[in-house]
């Protein structure tokens, strides 16, 4: 497994990436955008893994402020996840030499994922992953991010981020915290980017996740513009990937395939049964 960890420089800033796997000129790229507190290294190996098991190649990357990516200036944009979606990814994506994707994104990731995928022509784009995915604003995520906003200040928060993001972790924690509090965020709001995803599309959620309810997987399966799997997790809070880790990679596993491989008397959006069992799971048309 072949990995190059760098940085790529979009709008004059520098960004952290690393890259597993094939080169994007010899096999699909699998784009990974990472939570509001995340970044590179918090995803582990789990891209690496994915790569390896699907036979595409990986990019992940930090957003400017985290990481080791350049720093940014605070307070964020209310509309931050807008600009990520519509400028600042695509950037990405054509400076990768990127030429067929399938994006996976984790909380925030997810819903910048979707803004990309209803949003932008997205030309390169074959499918979409989401896990913990926002579309709107509810009152168990303002709660939980007061809280994380608590731990850091009194508790070993900001200790346990430094590891990941070092000179960035003031930045990475209260550029997403004052954000998500500001008075504004209340009314913010994705759905009118579902009806333009053209993709198939997997969403993922754990049945406790702290940070949202299961309106948000109905508000996508619902408005969508084309197929949505989903699958809700049990014993799962707000990070599949690390809290049901098999499950969550079988899952992708499985729907990257059925996108990269379909037969020919069966179209990529053609009806199939779920590959998921042992869960709640639905299809959407």
């Amino acid at each position: 497994m072949k990995e190059h960890t760098n940085f790529l420089r979009i709008a004059g800033k520098r960004l952290e990436i690393a890259r597993y796997g094939p080169s994007p000129e010899d096999a699909p790229t699998l784009v990974f955008l990472h939570e509001g507190l995340g970044c590179v290294s918090m995803w582990r190996d789990f891209p690496a893994r994915l790569a390896a098991a699907t036979g595409c190649g990986a990019l992940v990357y930090s957003r400017l402020g985290y990481g080791l990516s350049d720093p940014c200036s605070l307070p964020r944009p209310v509309r931050f996840m807008h600009d990520e979606g519509l400028q600042t990814l695509p950037g990405l994506i054509d400076a990768a030499g990127i030429r067929e994707c399938i994006l996976i994104g984790h909380s925030d990731g997810g819903s910048i994922a979707i803004i990309y995928a209803g949003g932008t022509p997205a030309l390169p784009l074959r499918g979409l992953i989401t896990e913990a995915a926002h579309v709107f604003c509810e009152k168990i995520t303002l709660e939980s991010i007061r809280n994380a906003g608590r731990a850091f200040k009194n508790g070993d928060l900001r200790s346990n981020l430094e590891k990941f993001h070092c000179a960035n972790t003031d930045c990475a924690f209260w550029g997403w915290n004052g954000a998500w509090l500001h008075p504004d965020f209340v009314d913010w709001n994705l759905e009118q980017y579902l009806p333009g995803i053209r993709v198939p599309m997997l969403a993922i959620q754990g049945e406790e996740d702290e940070y949202g309810t299961s309106a948000q997987l109905d508000a996508i399966v619902r408005q969508a513009g084309k197929k949505v799997e989903t699958l809700m997790l049990k014993n799962c809070n707000h990070c599949p990937h690390q809290q049901q880790e098999a499950k969550t990679f079988d899952a992708m596993r499985a729907f990257i395939l059925s996108i990269l491989g379909p037969s020919p008397d069966k179209p990529v959006g053609a009806k199939r049964k779920s590959r998921f069992s042992g869960e709640n799971q639905r299809n959407h048309e």
